[in-house]
């Protein structure tokens, strides 16, 4: 599958909560399984407390699906619980694949 797009997250962990946040985004790999139009999904941790998100997408139209679906929902909804500050989400273009 071509990709074209996709979206960058970077999510800052309370101290904490930095386990709690690494289970979150454990969990949100089932979610990504079940959506058919993203291609790729990684939850990766950057630092002690610093975690991301990176997926990829064909076309626009499955980022946006991805962005009104399950994990941008639940994450969301657990972002005043987990983060120190709001997430930075971020649209990309995918300039190149290997």
């Amino acid at each position: 599958m071509p990709v074209t797009v996709g979206i960058l997250v970077l999510l800052e962990a309370k101290p904490e909560k930095v386990d709690d946040l690494a289970a979150f985004l454990e969990q949100g790999r089932a979610l990504a399984m079940a959506e058919p139009q993203t291609v790729d999904w990684y939850a990766f941790r950057v630092d002690e407390t610093t975690y991301g998100i990176f997926d990829t997408f064909e076309a626009d139209a499955g980022r946006q699906a991805h962005l009104g679906g399950e994990i941008a929902r639940a994450l969301m909804a657990a972002a005043p619980e987990l983060l120190a500050k709001d997430p930075d989400i971020r649209p990309v273009e995918i300039v190149a694949v290997k």
